[in-house]
């Protein structure tokens, strides 16, 4: 449990360095991060159910950073006060795939 906790807390943090760092990404509360993270979580869970593992981020392939792309473009419609730009997300979905290589998170 507590490591879930943690992981949603690094998550979120990653989503505010994210915005604060991107153009195309408005930066975003730390209460909003946490809600992006659950949604993101939520999301990307439910593509990898129906399109199977490979389009996963731990894929390190192309669909699993365009589907991670995605999820942070869809997430913006769920998530108050968050404001993403196609742009911004395929760069989202770069940095967090890096940021992931040094501090898995495995939500997304």
């Amino acid at each position: 449990m507590l490591r879930m906790i943690i992981r949603f807390i690094v998550s979120a943090l990653v989503l505010m360095f994210v915005g604060f760092l991107i153009p195309g990404f408005g930066p975003i509360t730390f209460l909003n991060a946490l809600i992006a993270a659950v949604v993101i979580s939520v999301l990307g869970y439910v593509i990898e159910a129906l399109v199977g593992k490979n389009v996963s981020p731990q894929g390190r392939g192309i669909i699993g950073f365009l589907t991670s792309a995605v999820v942070i473009y869809l997430a913006q419609y769920i998530v108050p006060d968050l404001d993403v730009t196609i742009i911004g997300a395929l760069v989202a979905a770069l940095i967090i795939g890096i940021i992931d290589v040094f501090v898995p998170t495995e939500l997304r």
